[in-house]
């Protein structure tokens, strides 16, 4: 720990508010990561992190060496894990495992998707956060633990102090969350595989889609005994890297309205703490972790592991792209009735989805449309296809500039954790993001592909038997998968 901490740990034991205020916004950054980890961006975060914070500053006179603050802290906020979770376990009368007792609410994207969708440089990376939400509990807090291990922000020395184990027994319970985590790996990958195998399919049979211990089991029986599945194993980046490649959490701007309302910070601390990245420390570690020569990859760089090449994806761009609808109701290869940007893809043509009646048929899968199966939207073949998947395009939502897809039964088109899907318009603003859509040049003269409003980094492209949002990585593999023709209905 940094000997000013040390120094602030004896000011604030004397009284000294100011130097509370700073402790706090010095540490919350990491706190709230390791809470947001554990508890995969549940709803719940907040209330977890203020509740750590009360107490830890409640009983800080208490501390006798003010050098164990780090680990005394990260102490505290793995025991207001455990007491969250007996909580929910007690109030639902359930004894299953964190990952099923606890619901995501639909008015927001989780902390975990939100990292994936807006940083996900590769579909490993994505893969590897998606693969904690298969470990036990216990894992998962060690994992929250050993990624801050990897970035720098806590030592070895820490994890075993605030888990009241030696070092080693720390290494040994380590290994065994990195072994689930690997395993963890596989099943996400096979599960994403397309076309996924057979057999995999027959053994997720009456599956809910919500990851649990003993479907983990059961897959994971499948998948040792694949060769198809396991190779979805081969010549993979190890986590450490990809976890390393991930930013870490933002706090919200509420939590730090809600713990200046407590009397924990002020205006002045959090800005301080806030803009301490200069000045080293714990807050200059978060902040430098762009910099560290695999984070760098999120530039655009290139990671050679092995024989494998994986090539970053960049970040979203933060602009709302200048395309603009077309009002016409002609057809999409005719011209646009306001400007655009230059087209910087393959396509000389401005980007144009005009409003009306209207189909998308993809580039890469000729013949193909954008269709629906219940309420998640899919790529169809055939008329009939063609006929269900014919939408009103009107003006964006969230922007006239861009557009929104309708469907014949009033729903909307929308992204929904990375899938596109139907959904009844809310009235909320994020609603109207999720379904606002802006086109851009596709891989062809007249085609497009489909950013969205409030990711314009990430397009819709046809995957895992769905239409997914993914981050945009530029390749022409990439661009002619997320193409689209805009089409007239079908006569």
């Amino acid at each position: 720990m940094d000997a000013d901490h040390a120094r602030l740990v004896v000011a604030a034991q004397d009284g000294d508010r100011r130097a509370r205020e700073e402790l706090v916004s010095a540490y919350l950054p990491l706190l709230y990561n390791i809470v947001g980890r554990a508890l995969s961006g549940h709803v719940d975060v907040d209330d977890v992190v203020q509740e750590t914070l009360l107490r830890a500053m409640r009983d800080l006179p208490a501390l006798r060496t003010p050098e164990s603050l780090r680990s005394w802290l990260v102490s505290i906020t793995l025991r207001q894990i455990t007491t969250y979770w007996q909580r929910q376990r007690a109030r639902e009368d359930r004894t299953t495992l964190i990952d099923e007792a606890l619901a995501v609410p639909d008015a927001g994207a989780p902390l975990e998707d939100a990292t994936i969708l807006r940083l996900r440089l590769s579909d490993e990376r994505g893969q590897a956060v998606e693969a904690g939400r298969w470990l036990d509990a216990e894992h998962r807090v060690l994992l929250s633990l050993w990624w801050q291990e990897c970035a720098g922000l806590l030592t070895r020395q820490d994890i075993a102090d605030a888990t009241g184990l030696s070092v080693a027994h720390t290494g040994v319970r380590l290994q065994r969350m990195r072994e689930q985590l690997e395993l963890s790996r596989t099943i996400v990958a096979a599960l994403a595989a397309d076309p996924r195998c057979p057999g995999l399919n027959g053994t997720v049979a009456g599956w809910d889609g919500v990851p649990a211990s003993v479907w983990r089991k059961r897959i994971a029986r499948h998948t040792r005994g694949c060769p198809t599945c396991a190779a979805t194993a081969t010549d993979r980046v190890p986590a450490e890297l990809l976890l390393l490649s991930v930013a870490p959490l933002a706090v919200p701007a509420t939590l730090l309205a809600a713990l200046t309302a407590k009397g924990l910070l002020s205006g002045t601390a959090t800005a301080a703490g806030m803009t301490a990245a200069g000045g080293g420390g714990l807050l200059g570690k978060f902040h430098a972790l762009t910099a560290h020569p695999v984070a760098a990859l999120a530039t655009g760089g290139v990671l050679v592991a092995g024989t494998a090449t994986y090539v970053a994806w960049p970040e979203p761009e933060h602009r709302v792209p200048g395309v603009t609808a077309s009002p016409t109701s002609g057809p999409s290869t005719s011209g646009p009735s306001a400007t655009a940007p230059p087209a910087s893809g393959p396509s000389a043509l401005p980007a144009v989805v005009p409003l009306g009646a209207r189909s998308l048929e993809s580039v890469d899968q000729p013949g193909r449309f954008v269709t629906y199966a219940g309420d998640f939207a899919v790529l169809g073949s055939g008329e009939q296809a063609r006929r269900r998947g014919t939408f009103t395009v009107v003006k964006g939502l969230a922007d006239s500039r861009c557009v929104t897809f309708r469907a014949a039964d009033g729903r909307y088109l929308r992204h929904n954790y990375l899938r596109l899907r139907l959904s009844t318009d809310d009235g909320s603003r994020l609603f109207r993001e999720d379904a606002t859509f802006c086109p851009r040049p596709g891989a062809v003269d007249g085609s497009v592909t489909l950013r969205a409003h409030n990711y314009p980094g990430s397009a819709l492209r046809p995957r895992d038997g769905g239409i997914r949002l993914d981050g945009f990585n530029g390749t022409r593999t990439f661009t002619g998968q997320a193409s689209f023709l805009v089409r007239g209905p079908a006569t």
